[in-house]
């Protein structure tokens, strides 16, 4: 038995169960990208579901407990996996539901599958415990685990406007990742901290005396860590409007998802500016109203049209 959704071309049963779990791990792992993706059409919100379970699922490889020679195993056969996903060698009775959703999803949009792979670099420079001298090298990790998931996701969003300028819409894609990935670093420096983590560049730490760490909810004896976080803000700021200028190439409900996700990340990076310690003494979040405002606001254009006036009289 198969389901239309939407309009669309029908489901399977077994395929729409897939989706169903995708959607029930998107929704109790990632609430931020929950919010974002519930104002697509069925099929892209599915298809998106599909892409972040698979993107969990290496991540959770990568945060496990188990050694790293077993971590690289595994993530070598979840590559494995994306190679018969890539083929279309998932049947649709196949066990893993990630697997026969996302195998879906390819076949139904142009998802360049190839950033996934990116993805599992990504983490396996976790896995080595790759630490970073520069914002050069930070970046060019950034660029693996969020801004390849920019570029997936223009597969899903995809439109006639994408097309034709899919360079530039491909590069903001790519920068709104590294600026979301900036603020999850700064939110998450204490937790990463306790896993035994550095991510923001050695450089800046020691500019500003926090070479030390983060493993305490004060930050280091002598250090600046106020002016470190607001150097990292303005760095992220910047990464957040190159990467609206993504907006005026999508539709109207893909454009209020991306403005939904970003606007949370944005208003979390002003929470962190006025309050940089509240990130050593615990996780910063938005409540759901608020998060529901920036929903809103997304799904009025209004952010889409802010740009669009920016770029015509950058123009002019």
């Amino acid at each position: 038995m198969s389901r239309t959704v939407e309009g669309q071309t029908p489901v399977s049963g077994p395929v729409m169960a897939a989706y169903t779990y995708c959607e029930a791990v998107t929704g109790q792992q990632a609430r931020n990208f929950a919010y974002g993706i519930r104002l697509l059409p069925a099929d892209k919100r599915q298809a998106m579901s599909a892409l972040y379970a698979f993107s969990r699922r290496v991540d959770d490889i990568g945060d496990g407990e188990l050694a790293p020679d077993i971590k690289r195993e595994r993530l070598e056969s979840t590559r494995e996996l994306l190679g018969r996903i890539r083929e279309g060698a998932v049947d649709e009775d196949d066990t893993d539901p990630v697997a026969v959703a996302l195998t879906d999803a390819a076949r139904r949009f142009p998802i360049p599958l190839g950033g996934l792979d990116e993805l599992i670099d990504g983490v396996l420079m976790d896995v080595r415990g790759a630490t970073y001298e520069t914002w050069d090298d930070l970046e060019v990790y950034c660029r693996c685990v969020a801004g390849a998931i920019g570029r997936l996701s223009l597969g899903i969003f995809g439109n006639a406007a994408i097309t034709a300028a899919a360079d530039r819409a491909s590069q903001y894609a790519d920068t709104l990742g590294l600026a979301l990935q900036l603020t999850n670093i700064l939110r998450d420096v204490r937790e990463d901290a306790g896993n035994g983590r550095t991510y923001l560049p050695a450089d800046d730490l020691a500019k500003f005396g926090c070479s030390d760490g983060f493993h305490s909810a004060t930050p280091p004896a002598g250090s600046d860590f106020a002016g470190l976080v607001h150097f990292e803000v303005r760095r992220a700021r910047a990464l957040f409007a190159e990467g609206y200028r993504l907006l005026p190439f999508l539709d109207r409900r893909s454009g209020a998802c991306v403005a939904a996700m970003a606007g949370i990340y944005r208003r979390l990076l002003d929470r962190i500016e006025r309050d940089p310690g509240a990130v050593l003494r615990g996780r910063v979040s938005l409540p759901g109203r608020e998060k529901a405002y920036v929903a809103v606001r997304g799904l009025s254009g209004l952010d889409t049209r802010n740009i669009t006036r920016q770029s015509a009289r950058r123009r002019a």
